[in-house]
């Protein structure tokens, strides 16, 4: 029975759990979900997923959403080693943190810029808004200091969530040039995750040129 993952290619969780499946090597059947569209208030997808999200992932008789729990699932279920989630606690626990640091902190700094231009009809990135994503974007450079990827050496589902955040405001036009381990370790992630380009870099540039659409001349 094939794996489904409804996905909306613009929205950076929803590649964040793209990359993962791509980094473990598993099979899916990509359904697109168009949120610009409203497609996810459709009848036939709430009966999926009754809080209409992407992206949800259904398994034969399992249905899970939210693209850090789907990450988390794929790479346990169908990975050929524990490389991307290992089962020591404390490797676990690192990425664990990781991820919560890209749900928690990073993307809804990101979100709280773009969604306004994407949805609310404003036009400008106002200062108090670009503080905290610039903190945030400080906290990952920290944390990549000395290391390859996020959690040290090796990729891991934490670096595929994280990339597609960073990839989507880079997109926008952010310039992350001051914070050189970020800007290094994007362009790794890049060479290392199977399918980048297909998985990410194409839908991260499509929501780049959304909200450039909207975006008043000279706020980047």
């Amino acid at each position: 029975m094939a794996i489904t993952l409804y996905h909306f290619p613009k929205s950076a969780p929803s590649r964040g759990a793209l990359l993962s499946a791509r980094a473990v090597g598993v099979d899916l059947d990509v359904q697109i979900v168009d949120l610009f569209k409203k497609e996810q208030l459709k009848e036939d997808f709430i009966k999926i997923n009754p809080q209409h999200c992407v992206p949800t992932l259904v398994d034969g008789d399992l249905t899970i959403w939210d693209s850090h729990a789907i990450s988390c699932y794929l790479a346990t279920a169908y990975g050929k080693d524990d490389s991307l989630y290992p089962k020591n606690p404390r490797k676990r626990a690192l990425i664990n943190q990781r991820l919560y640091f890209d749900c928690g902190t990073l993307y809804p700094r990101i979100r709280a810029i773009c969604y306004p231009i994407l949805y609310l009809g404003e036009d400008q990135i106002l200062d108090e808004q670009k503080g905290p994503l610039e903190e945030a974007l400080g906290f990952l450079d920290v944390f990549l200091e000395g290391n390859e990827f996020v959690c040290g050496d090796k990729l891991t589902i934490a670096d595929c969530s994280l990339v597609a955040s960073v990839s989507s405001i880079v997109a926008v036009g952010w310039d992350i040039s001051p914070y050189s381990n970020v800007a290094t370790w994007a362009a790794r992630c890049a060479l290392s995750i199977p399918k980048y380009e297909e998985a990410n870099q194409k839908g991260a540039d499509e929501f780049g040129k959304a909200v450039k659409s909207k975006m008043a001349p000279g706020q980047l």
